[in-house]
């Protein structure tokens, strides 16, 4: 059973009113209503109204990632920690949460990103107050014993495994270590290998680590789709005002300026496709600037289905099997890429000669202003598709509130990205992608017997 709460402290969690409230009205890219208020801990909460008939997403962001984890020998652990948060509570031992959400039919999951851990839990409105009790109950007084702990490192150890099997792991770890030397972007989410053979044997730390960074001040709940407003802030207060850890006071390494061109090479021992990625570093993401956003416009204009190069590579000169960009917002500046899967080997230099091409255009300024507007319109009813349900919508608030530290953050996104110009991706191309800020991958496969690549 969950530690029980003196009656006193239930009283005032239940009895303080929330420190701040505000609403965002709907806009033409993003056409839903937020409610938010802080409580006196920190938490924020978030009720988007959704005509969702009877069903309801409930998502809780964390601002906890890999980029946290500045310890040494302690890389993986936000990611570890997503498993953990699944063993039960002293009022709710494991597997009572997942037999409760099973009879309302709840679908629940969860994922860790270098920058933030998200959680949701999508079904009926019907099984709400029970969830919004559970929910805080776990992120206030999770318990699991050092033997499930240990299981749970041999997991995360397995999971390891399986990820190495294709390349894509070794790829990114390998760029990571050749791109930063400082920031703890230099080690993926799962954490370098020998940290995470290390983890049975760091039990205490992994308490340590949900009471420094599972705080109410570095959460944001997200509650979309069709509910009572009033009961369910009144459940919240109830049940999230008495969780009152503070969140930990950490320095993450500044990364220095790269001011030469860096290579890394994996040389993969099976069989597959030869595979070249070019990246920079670039700004992170911001609520105050446009970088995230000129970022996702250049990705699409530089290698999306409407480019000269994806015309050039995949269509007409068929060199590469794919094009794209593994971009992805982050807190702190990380990397802009390019990347391409090729056909044969042969054919590496023409690839990456002709994409590097394309950024020195795009700096020079030679940009499409009738394509950049396509490509914005794109993205904009492309954010509203990807808006079907309540589960959709939740995920995409929280991912960008937890990114951009406010709880608007995706429409502020939105918003950023539909005054883009093509003089302001000149300009960026310009300044951010250099030859001295570049770091080049290569992956070369085993050969097969008849001397070509699979």
């Amino acid at each position: 059973m969950r530690r029980l709460l003196p009656l006193l402290l239930l009283l005032l969690g239940t009895a303080l009113p929330a420190l701040a409230q505000s609403t965002s009205s709907p806009t033409q890219a993003f056409p839903y209503t937020l409610k938010t208020d802080k409580l006196p801990n920190g938490l924020t909460v978030v009720r988007v109204p959704y005509p969702s008939q009877g069903i309801v997403s409930y998502v809780t962001v964390v601002r906890v990632g890999s980029r946290n984890e500045v310890e040494a020998g302690k890389t993986g652990f936000a990611h570890f920690f997503e498993h953990m948060m699944f063993k039960g509570t002293p009022r709710h031992p494991e597997g009572e949460r997942e037999r409760i959400l099973g009879t309302f039919g709840f679908d629940d999951n969860a994922f860790t990103t270098d920058d933030i851990t998200l959680y949701y839990s999508y079904g009926p409105t019907a099984g709400l107050p029970q969830l919004i009790d559970i929910e805080a109950d776990r992120f206030r007084n999770l318990e699991y014993a050092e033997p499930s702990f240990r299981t749970e490192a041999l997991a995360v150890l397995g999971e390891y495994h399986k990820s190495a099997a294709a390349p894509f792991l070794k790829m990114e770890e390998t760029l990571n270590a050749a791109a930063f030397t400082k920031h703890t972007y230099r080690h993926t989410t799962l954490g370098f290998y020998e940290d995470i053979k290390a983890m049975p044997e760091a039990y205490q730390y992994s308490r340590d680590f949900f009471q420094r960074w599972y705080t109410p001040d570095n959460t944001l709940l997200f509650i979309v789709g069709d509910f009572d407003d009033d009961q369910v802030m009144k459940l919240v207060r109830e049940h999230y005002g008495p969780w009152d850890r503070k969140t930990s006071t950490i320095t993450v390494p500044t990364e220095p300026p790269q001011t030469q061109p860096r290579s890394a090479h994996v040389d993969w021992p099976q069989p597959t496709q030869p595979r070249q990625v070019l990246a920079w570093h670039t700004p992170a993401a911001s609520a105050n600037t446009n970088n995230a956003a000129i970022q996702t416009v250049l990705v699409a204009y530089l290698v999306g289905p409407t480019s000269p190069a994806y015309k050039q590579l995949v269509l007409e000169q068929q060199l590469v099997e794919s094009i794209g960009s593994d971009y992805v917002d982050h807190r702190d500046p990380h990397l802009f890429t390019l990347t391409a899967t090729l056909k044969d080997e042969r054919h590496r230099d023409r690839v990456r000669l002709a994409l590097l091409r394309e950024v020195s255009k795009v700096a020079a300024g030679k940009v499409d202003a009738a394509r950049v507007k396509a490509i914005q319109d794109n993205a904009r009813y492309g954010a509203l598709m990807a808006l079907q349900t309540p589960r959709d919508v939740g995920i995409q608030l929280g991912w960008y509130a937890g990114i951009l530290g406010t709880p608007d953050g995706l429409q502020r996104h939105l918003g950023h990205l539909a005054k883009v110009t093509p003089a302001q991706l000149s300009e960026f191309t310009k300044r951010y992608l250099q030859a001295s800020k570049l770091t080049q991958l290569s992956l070369t496969p085993k050969v097969d017997t008849a001397g070509g690549t699979k």
